[in-house]
């Protein structure tokens, strides 16, 4: 494989840190060790870019591999070996437990099929993750031929161990180093290929979803639900990558070995790991009833109480499963949430602390593909800037430049700043380095996205605290407001419910002799300059008298519609897109004019809002023949609102019962009231 300039640019920012992720190909399969336990040797041994130390290095990690790992059928031939030399060195996941009858600690090693080996309790007070669910090490394990001897006497026990994971104290400093030789772009990518994936396989909206996985690592108690496809791999982050992760398979547990167990008092999952990752989440259960309840409580606040006194860890959780139906379909037959077990799915409270909905259904099944053979950081060292980074904080730093819309909550604003602060962590962890509008703009409109998936679930369920869900934020004291939707919600050529950013306005044409009425978007952008430019081409020439009207009453309105602004200094350009057989864009003046203002004045148009009006040079309406094909067209386009003009009022007296009550019909009687109707207050 020839290196590309990303791994020119890793080897020099991150020497001795990086490993070629195709070489873990080699190894796959045929040890049963996670893949950061493989990375651990190959970072030990391989982490250079040359070919004849990579090879020499492979084949002691081999050794090393071969000669510690316990296959299937191996446990005999090294417990012999540990009789015969007295100790043997294995790598295998260690846990140990309290043996209240002889008061002294046993350890658990699952490969050995030994469950009553001797260990100090100084070596459990060390590395105390142990004694929930435990961790991969390097163990010496010895024979004593003495005890063997003795009555329920307990022969192996441990030397020694090396936990599988980095203890350098300064890899936040080289972190902060090697990041500032890559661009933001150039950054992400070789995030994407640490954790063994290969961008370039990769949509941007897959890029992204790839790095709000990272999240939980790098933020305290971050609760994040993932839900999609099968075999897109929603638990490989949480099950191979990082020593500091710990999944829950099948999603079954129980309260002691998740929060506290109250007869030995040992801390549970959350306390022990940076993230708990519950896989299969339609199997969540705990052995008791009020699991759900204290993880509830957990998830809002950071503690439990079981006992005397309140505990504090910082755990995240992590849900993640699988759709068993297409994105479009669940949302037809309920909600997004729905995979959720019954206690969860529609406890608006329990989604209510879900700082981030993952969109599972952006991402690619994995094939071999989609793996890198490319540089990427060594897991190890990864995983510990991950949980180094969990103590630091950017809010501060770019809060000031960001403005909220009303419609975020408290707990809406406390899941978006957590969202916010974990991907600048990941994008840009040195605190000294200014954050970039680019990079803010991006991490603020996909945290508040994913923000308001959550929102979305919980106003289908029908709560009424929870209707509005248009989120918006601004960047910079003079930036403009801009409204997020979940794409997901979205159709193509159908009128969603979010307002629309300035400059853009839905539309229909009135219809005539050679046309049927159809829908259209109008998508108007100013700049310095003067005079109007029809992007459409070739433009249709009912297009091209529609902006000519509009642009004629901009101009001689320009007070009465824009105040102080002077339309003329400014260049603007216009797109129609079309969305039905009528391609003309005749008839839509009052469309055109109204976008021009919106994007003039900097202020949105209302969502689900479509125009109608076929203007005139003097800047009058046209007469309306046909309204009730128009209002019976814009319910079926997904309009909540019609703007239409006063003339057409008796016509809709008309309308059925049926149809009245899925629209709200506003009529304007001159060109500002029309304005001041179309635009947010």
């Amino acid at each position: 494989m020839e290196l590309d300039k990303l791994d020119n640019i890793a080897a020099k920012a991150f020497e001795g840190s990086v490993v070629k992720k195709d070489l873990i190909k080699q190894f796959k399969n045929q040890f049963p060790v996670p893949t950061y336990v493989i990375e651990f040797l190959l970072g030990r041994y391989c982490a250079t870019i040359v070919e004849e130390e990579i090879l020499e290095g492979l084949e002691i990690v081999k050794r090393q591999l071969k000669d510690r790992t316990v296959r299937t059928g191996e446990e005999e031939y090294f417990k012999s070996r540990a009789r015969e030399r007295g100790s043997v060195k294995i790598i295998d996941i260690i846990t140990a437990r309290l043996d209240t009858r002889t008061d002294s600690y046993l350890a658990t090693l699952p490969s050995l099929q030994l469950s009553d080996v001797r260990i100090t309790p100084e070596m459990v007070s060390d590395n105390d993750r142990m004694l929930t669910g435990g961790f991969y090490a390097e163990i010496d394990l010895s024979y004593d031929a003495a005890i063997a001897q003795e009555k329920n006497g307990r022969p192996f026990g441990i030397n020694s161990i090396r936990p599988i994971q980095l203890s350098q104290r300064n890899v936040l400093d080289l972190l902060y180093r090697g990041r500032s030789l890559f661009t933001d772009l150039e950054w992400k990518d070789f995030l994407i290929r640490s954790i063994g994936l290969e961008p370039e396989t990769l949509t941007e909206r897959a890029k992204n979803l790839a790095l709000l996985r990272m999240v939980p690592y790098v933020e305290r108690n971050y609760n994040m639900v993932e839900l999609g496809p099968r075999g897109t791999g929603k638990s490989h982050l949480y099950q191979q990558v990082s020593p500091y992760a710990h999944l829950v398979s099948g999603g079954k547990t129980t309260v002691a070995k998740m929060f506290v167990s109250l007869a030995s008092g040992a801390r549970g999952l959350v306390c022990q790991y940076d993230v708990v990752c519950f896989d299969e989440v339609s199997g969540v259960s705990f052995d008791q009833k009020d699991g759900v309840n204290i993880m509830k409580g957990y998830m809002e606040s950071g503690e439990f109480s079981r006992g005397k006194e309140p505990i504090r860890a910082d755990g995240g959780i992590v849900l993640v499963g699988n759709f068993d139906v297409d994105v479009e379909h669940q949302q037809r037959i309920g909600h997004l949430l729905g995979p959720l077990p019954p206690e969860m799915r529609d406890d608006t409270a329990f989604m209510d602390r879900i700082h981030a909905f993952a969109p599972g259904w952006d991402f690619p099944k994995l094939n071999k593909e989609n793996f890198t053979d490319h540089f990427g950081l060594v897991s190890d060292f990864l995983a510990e800037c991950w949980t180094r980074l969990r103590d630091h904080s950017r809010l501060s730093s770019v809060l000031p430049r960001i403005h909220f819309g009303g419609a975020l909550s408290g707990r809406d604003t406390t899941a978006v700043h957590k969202t916010i602060n974990g991907l600048l962590k990941l994008m840009q962890p040195d605190p000294d380095v200014p954050v970039s509008d680019e990079l803010l703009e991006w991490v603020v409109k996909y945290a508040l996205e994913c923000r308001r998936r959550v929102k979305e679930q919980q106003k289908r369920i029908g709560a009424a605290e929870f209707r509005n869900t248009h989120f918006s934020y601004t960047i910079g004291s003079d930036g403009v407001e801009s409204f997020v939707s979940t794409p997901e919600l979205q159709s193509e050529n159908t009128i969603g419910e979010d307002p629309q950013p300035p400059g853009q306005m839905w539309a229909l044409n009135t219809g005539s002799q050679d046309e049927a009425a159809g829908l259209y978007k109008i998508e108007i952008n100013t700049g310095p300059g003067s005079g109007v430019r029809i992007l459409n081409k070739p433009t249709p020439q009912p297009f091209q008298e529609s902006v000519s009207f509009a642009t004629q009453n901009l101009y001689s309105r320009s007070k009465e519609l824009l105040g102080d602004r002077d339309a003329r200094s400014h260049e603007f350009s216009i797109q129609l897109r079309s969305f039905d057989a009528a391609k003309s864009g005749g008839g839509l003046g009052v469309p055109v004019l109204m976008a021009m203002c919106s994007a003039m004045l900097e202020k949105s148009c209302k969502g689900g809002l479509v125009a109608v009006g076929t203007l005139n040079l003097g800047g009058s309406v046209d007469t309306l023949y046909n309204a009730i094909n128009i209002a019976e067209l814009a319910i079926e386009k997904g309009a909540s609102t019609l703007l239409i003009p006063i003339n057409a009022r008796k016509q809709l007296n008309d309308l059925s019962d049926d149809m009245i009550t899925k629209i709200n019909i506003q009529y304007y009687t001159h060109l500002k009231d029309c304005l001041l109707k179309a635009l947010m207050d």
